[in-house]
């Protein structure tokens, strides 16, 4: 059976760290390591969770990039990587796999489906559990749960992030981009029912992903003192890549 390990956050919301931790020790696919990652937080979780986790403690905050180089301690197969707002399905590393051992590529819980290359909301789709999907969906991106094949992370890694752009955002469109550009394969959402939540990589979404604490609801200081939303910036990250070749299927299929 295929080894999987889980890379956790560990920052801002941490009152869903227990019931997230125990949804990944209910996976039908039991995960070889937990790894935690904790991003300069001032909260701590409610009990202590280092001896059922490999606990790393950042003293400064790296953002939502450092999870990826984190995971380059995984010796398994797969590496699923959650957003701390995520709580799987019980099955959720097994669809993943199952889907991947099928067609190889990156997988997550939410896809994303742009309509033009500045991450416009009212022109994207999304899919997952948002709006489940019967079959597997090739996107452009996906996010709150990633999971692929350990040997990806040297293809997210070729090339370093963009400099002048905080931390905070562009992971996932960075690491589409890069399959795209060094591998054959792909993205894809894999099947969310809507009748069997157990294969979801989110299932209580929409109760905990617009929480105050979340990326998406607030704004932020590039270097220079300029102001943004998180969306600005992530229009910033997916128009780079587009400028750098980064085909959307969303447009191709328009």
């Amino acid at each position: 059976m295929a080894k999987v390990d889980v890379i956790l956050n560990c920052f801002r919301r941490t009152r869903w760290l227990e019931e997230q931790i125990e949804s990944v020790h209910k996976q039908t696919i039991v995960p070889t390591n937990i790894f935690m990652w904790r991003n300069a937080s001032d909260q701590v979780p409610e009990k202590n969770l280092t001896e059922e986790t490999l606990f790393a403690d950042c003293n400064v905050n790296l953002g939502v990039w450092a999870r990826f180089a984190y995971a380059l301690n995984s010796r398994a197969d797969y590496v699923c990587i959650l957003d701390d707002d995520t709580i799987p399905g019980e099955r959720w590393l097994e669809n993943c796999i199952r889907e991947c051992e099928k067609q190889q590529g990156l997988y997550g819980t939410v896809g994303v489906l742009f309509g033009d290359e500045h991450y416009s909301w009212n022109k994207l789709k999304r899919v997952g559990w948002c709006d489940p999907n019967e079959e597997t969906v090739k996107v452009d991106i996906v996010g709150h749960s990633w999971v692929f094949p350990r040997d990806l992370l040297s293809v997210f890694w070729r090339e370093l992030p963009v400099g002048n752009i905080p931390p905070i955002v562009g992971e996932d469109i960075h690491f589409s981009h890069m399959i795209q550009k060094y591998t054959d394969l792909a993205t894809y959402v894999p099947p969310h029912p809507k009748d069997d939540k157990t294969l979801w990589g989110s299932t209580k979404g929409n109760e905990y992903g617009h929480s105050k604490e979340g990326i998406s609801m607030n704004r932020y200081t590039d270097a220079n003192g300029r102001h943004y939303t998180a969306g600005q910036l992530m229009g910033v990250c997916l128009s780079k890549a587009v400028q750098d070749g980064f085909e959307l299927q969303g447009l191709n299929n328009a």
